[in-house]
C-alpha cells in the first residue's frame, strides 16, 4: 500500500499543478461560458480518461513508445489544435453549436461524443501533460511495494483533483456568461469564448 507521508506531499503538489491555468482548464472555462457546466460534463469525462491514460503510460513506460514515433504524436497535436482553432473562429462569428444564441433562453445543441473527444484529445495530445506526468509520478512510486495498489491510489487522487478543478473553471465561465448576458452583450461573450478556444488550439498545436 502507498505511504501516507507520500500522499501528504502528492495531494497538495498535484492540486497546485492542476488548478493552474492550462489547456484543459481553459477549455473547461470556455465551455462553461458557452454551454454551461452540466453540458460541459462530457468534455470533462473525455479529459479525465485522457489524463488517466497519460498517467498510466507515464509509469509503465508506454511514453517511450510515443517518443520513438513522434510523427503520430505531432499529427494528433496538429489535428486537435486545428479543430479547436476552427471552433474558436465559429464562436467568434457567433456561429456553430458552441456559440451562444442571441436568444439566451435558447438551448445550445451539442454532441456529447464530440465534447468528450475534444477533452480526450486535449489531454493526450498535450506535451506538457506528458512531461509533467513523466516527471511527477515515478518519484512517488515505491519500487519495494506492489505497483497496482500505489498506481490506483495516485490516479484516483489525480482524477478527483482534476475533475474538481474542471468544475471550478467551468463554474467560473458560467458566472462570466451570466454577468455579460445581464448587459445583453452576447456577441462580446462569443468573441471572448472564441478567442480562448483559438488560444487553446494554438497552444495545443505549438506546445
Amino acid at each position: 500500500m502507498i505511504d501516507f507521508a507520500i500522499l501528504a506531499v502528492f495531494i497538495p503538489t498535484f492540486f497546485f499543478v492542476s488548478v493552474t491555468p492550462g489547456m484543459c482548464m481553459t477549455l473547461s472555462m470556455t465551455l462553461g461560458m458557452t454551454i454551461g457546466v452540466r453540458r460541459s460534463l462530457p468534455m470533462m469525462w473525455g479529459e479525465l480518461i485522457g489524463v488517466a491514460l497519460v498517467s498510466i503510460a507515464s509509469v509503465v513506460g508506454v511514453a517511450a513508445i510515443m517518443l520513438n514515433y513522434p510523427a503520430m504524436f505531432l499529427l494528433l497535436k496538429y489535428l486537435g489544435g486545428g479543430y479547436l482553432f476552427w471552433l474558436g473562429i465559429q464562436m467568434w462569428r457567433s456561429r456553430g453549436k458552441l456559440a451562444i444564441p442571441d436568444n439566451i433562453d435558447e438551448e445550445v445543441d451539442t454532441s456529447a461524443v464530440g465534447l468528450a473527444i475534444q477533452g480526450f484529445v486535449t489531454a493526450i495530445a498535450n506535451p506538457k501533460g506528458w512531461a509533467f506526468m513523466i516527471s511527477l509520478l515515478p518519484p512517488f512510486i515505491n519500487t519495494g511495494n506492489a505497483l497496482l495498489p500505489q498506481l490506483s491510489v495516485l490516479i484516483s487522487i489525480i482524477l478527483i483533483t482534476e475533475f474538481s478543478c474542471l468544475l471550478l473553471y467551468a463554474s467560473g465561465g458560467r458566472t462570466l456568461r451570466r454577468f455579460l448576458q445581464q448587459r445583453g452583450n452576447v456577441q462580446m461573450l462569443n468573441r471572448i469564448a472564441g478567442s480562448l478556444m483559438m488560444g487553446v488550439g494554438i497552444w495545443l498545436a505549438a506546445g
